[in-house]
């Protein structure tokens, strides 16, 4: 069994200078189970090369867990999302997480809209596929802050930055944010800014999305 943590928060964090947010939603996944009030499962059945189950989301001591499995020979995993629960527009995002150590994985945290690439040149009013990070851990280590937008086929933009060889220790925990403005994406790497980018900025509702995909 291969296991990933993450323990995820919509907060304010004063080692980002001049972040300074009013809390609206957050999700510190106390109790036993999920809060269907807040998340859904995202692609039930096979999403590239494992099956998304809901039985690989538990609730663990304060933290949520999401974890892969080999069964026979069939991968099992579990990505969640906010969709249809809480989308919103601008703020500062963040999730603080123990990220997974074996290559094969892709951890990540970002946010989405169901009409992305709908109005090709218009990501103001279609949104962007909004990449906070993504992690491989292959070697070297790779954290991704990436923006997708006017969809995933001919007219598909992206900005990127790849930061390489960053030690992520197994059990330490780091924090991943986004401050998103009408003007910019700003990101940063437990309150250190990495990465900024103001192409293909959404001025729209957008959903949260915590995934690990295999």
């Amino acid at each position: 069994m291969l296991l990933t943590s993450l323990l995820f928060g919509l907060v304010s964090i004063s080692q980002v200078p001049g972040i300074d947010y009013e809390l609206v939603w957050q999700d510190e996944f106390e109790g036993q189970w999920l809060d269907e009030s807040n998340w859904k499962l995202r692609y039930p059945g096979q999403r590239r090369k494992a099956y998304n189950n809901k039985k690989y989301i538990t609730l663990q001591k304060g933290y949520l867990a999401l974890r892969t499995e080999l069964v026979n020979d069939t991968i099992y995993t579990a990505m969640i999302g906010t969709q249809h629960r809480f989308e919103t527009t601008y703020g500062y995002f963040e999730v603080r997480c123990i990220l997974p150590q074996e290559e094969g994985h892709w951890a990540a945290f970002w946010m989405q809209t169901a009409d992305m690439g709908k109005f090709i040149g218009e990501p103001e009013k279609a949104g962007a596929e909004i990449d906070i990070f993504e992690y491989l851990p292959i070697k070297p280590k790779q954290i991704h802050h990436t923006i997708h937008y006017d969809g995933y086929e001919d007219s598909h933009q992206v900005k990127h930055k790849l930061v390489k060889k960053r030690k992520f220790k197994p059990s330490e925990w780091h924090t991943f944010g986004l401050e998103w403005t009408p003007e910019a994406y700003t990101y940063y790497i437990d309150g250190k800014k990495h990465f900024k980018v103001k192409e293909g900025v959404s001025q729209r509702d957008q959903y949260i999305v915590l995934s690990l995909e295999v």
